[in-house]
């Protein structure tokens, strides 16, 4: 018999109907039958199939009828309508080769520099298929060794940027179908370019036809505010202790993963997860059994997601944005960790750009904030995120957030890339600071891709290609990025200088050596420790003419058998103001 079946979870409800175009969305003709005592209502309906635009109407406890999205629908109309689609994927995947490889990829010491993308705004008005030939493109001329998409699990609301969301395993139809999702994702593949989603299982919104109070009741979150609704950004927040929401939050991950090919999941907001009194004041929130903060239902959930995504998929990535000092985030579940692959290092990135927005003459007194994360860089394994958190709500975009004046903010920016690219951790970047962008990030307008077209913004943009194809050369820049043997200090304390020095080394013993200038005064005689005598020679200049610099460069280097700072060599070199050098034996 040809139709289609339909089923639902609503253990409170007191009745059930489907409705649907096909019965002109009247309750009365398509009701559904409970399976049981289960809480499960199922109906099956005759000849029709792919397209059907279809909701659940639900009377609930408080005999109020709603309609409601399906929670598990693959595919959702276009906002602001809010139906959902019966869809069946015909999709045929050309990407094998990668999807073989991909389990034999070892993430923690390979070299992984993501893209981080809002699909609405990187270029406005494109489709998912369009997206596919433009930023793939892009990917590859930029060396890119990952991109990673702003929330794609359809939501209604654009200002939220995808951050709440309705339907946990249909891809947003603003820029097409799950089809065309796949065959951009597919053609990613082809590239050679990896696929990390945001994924968002900490909160949903209040809307009425998605997930809150499903079944008259609150089904997917608490009844108690107390635990069940974030204070912050007015939405829900998941009842981990429910074994049927755990089971369809992880269903969701394993569904992005198998059916999409993704290959790796960046779980949003992990922090709001863990504690209860997350944002809260004393007594707004409820402690668990043991008295303490802990969400120790949500512990298990994010344990039970990264163990399971892990086993079912090897080689894909597991990444937590995580804000607080909660040890173990990349331990293994099997050692009491929350099993992530990684961990945004978010201290990095808030202690650098705090260092940077002091006054250069005054950054003496705050060396420490551009030296404290490499006490803890090895403790967990950390990726380095200079996100779309950073562009907006009045923080500036990057460049804007240095003094001095237009020159010095452009030098410090190519500064601090060459900076994060030599620093033990993986690397993300948000779109637009690759080339500098001017204003803060936007969700409802392009990029200002003109800028583009002038010199400082051109130098910035080639730098950042620089940057990501010496690094993916360079094994000493992401070897050894979570263990200590692969970091040696030359400079840590030059505080009136500004300046640090350090060593990378790889597990072949090969290495190279970063150096830093966060003054806007050149150094001409630096007196430098060298780790081994041979020919080192500059293999990066962020102060070259060719990315928008002064073009103070080491064309020689001498090195001498004269002990300085602990180490047997050392060079005099010159360092260029604002400027990261980085030297390697030739």
């Amino acid at each position: 018999m040809i139709g289609t079946a339909f089923s639902l979870w609503a253990p409170n409800a007191k009745r059930v109907s489907l409705i649907c175009d096909a019965n002109f969305w009247d309750k009365e003709i398509n009701p559904m039958i409970p399976l049981g005592s289960n809480g499960l209502w199922e109906v099956f309906i005759k000849d029709v199939g792919p397209g059907l635009k279809y909701k659940f109407a639900i009377q609930g406890r408080d005999s109020r009828w709603v309609d409601h999205a399906d929670p598990l629908a693959r595919q959702s109309e276009r906002p602001p309508h809010t139906a959902s689609i019966v869809n069946e994927s015909n999709y045929q995947w050309s990407d094998s080769k990668w999807m073989d490889s991909r389990g034999l990829f070892q993430p923690w010491k390979s070299p992984v520099s993501i893209y981080e993308v809002h699909l609405g705004s990187w270029r406005a008005g494109l489709s998912y298929r369009q997206l596919a030939q433009e930023l793939g493109q892009y990917l590859i001329e930029y060396k890119f060794t990952h991109v990673e998409f702003m929330p794609v699990s359809e939501y209604p609301y654009d200002p939220s940027w995808g951050y709440q969301v309705t339907s946990y395993f249909a891809p947003t139809s603003r820029f097409g179908s799950p089809d065309d999702f796949r065959y951009l994702i597919d053609h990613l593949h082809s590239l050679g370019i990896g696929v990390i989603l945001d994924w968002v299982p900490a909160h949903f919104p209040k809307d009425e036809w998605a997930l809150a109070r499903f079944d008259g009741t609150c089904l997917y979150e608490h009844e108690d505010p107390r635990l069940g609704e974030h204070p912050d950004w007015g939405t829900l927040i998941f009842n981990y202790s429910r074994n049927e929401v755990r089971n369809f939050l992880v269903a969701s991950a394993l569904y992005w993963l198998e059916s999409f090919h993704i290959d790796g999941l960046r779980v949003d907001a992990v922090a709001s997860m863990l504690y209860l009194d997350y944002s809260r004041k004393e007594g707004e929130w409820i402690a668990n059994e043991f008295g303490g903060r802990e969400n120790l239902a949500a512990v298990r959930f994010l344990q039970e997601a990264t163990a399971t995504a892990y086993k079912r998929f090897p080689g894909i990535m597991m990444i937590a944005e995580e804000s607080t000092a909660w040890a173990g985030v990349t331990k293994p579940t099997s050692e009491n960790g929350l099993g992530f692959g990684f961990k945004w290092n978010m201290g990095w990135m808030h202690d650098s750009l705090q260092y940077l927005s002091h006054d250069p003459i005054h950054r003496l007194y705050h060396h420490n904030e551009i030296t404290f994360s490499i006490l803890y860089a090895f403790s967990e394994n950390f990726l380095l995120p200079l996100s779309h958190d950073e562009v907006v709500h009045g923080k500036a975009a990057l460049v804007n957030k240095f003094p001095g004046d237009r020159w010095q903010k452009v030098a410090t920016l190519r500064a601090l890339y060459g900076y994060m690219w030599s620093h033990p951790g993986k690397k993300l970047l948000f779109m637009g600071s690759e080339f500098a962008q001017n204003d803060e990030w936007s969700h409802d307008k392009s990029l200002d891709w003109h800028l583009t077209q002038y010199g400082e913004h051109k130098g910035v943009q080639d730098l950042v290609k620089d940057l990501n194809a010496l690094y993916k050369e360079i094994p000493a820049l992401w070897q050894r990025d979570s263990s200590s043997d692969g970091f040696t200090w030359l400079v840590g304390d030059d505080g009136a200088g500004n300046t640090l020095a350090y060593q990378r080394l790889a597990d072949d013993g090969s290495q190279i050596i970063s150096i830093t200038n966060f003054s806007p005064v050149p150094h001409e005689q630096y007196h430098l420790p060298i780790p081994k005598s041979g020919n080192w020679i500059e293999a990066l200049n962020t102060d070259d003419v060719k990315y928008g610099g002064s073009g103070v460069i080491n064309n020689q280097i001498k090195v001498d058998q004269i002990q300085h700072r602990g180490f047997d060599y050392s060079a005099v070199i010159r360092l260029a103001p604002l400027a990261t050098i980085w030297l390697k034996l030739n």
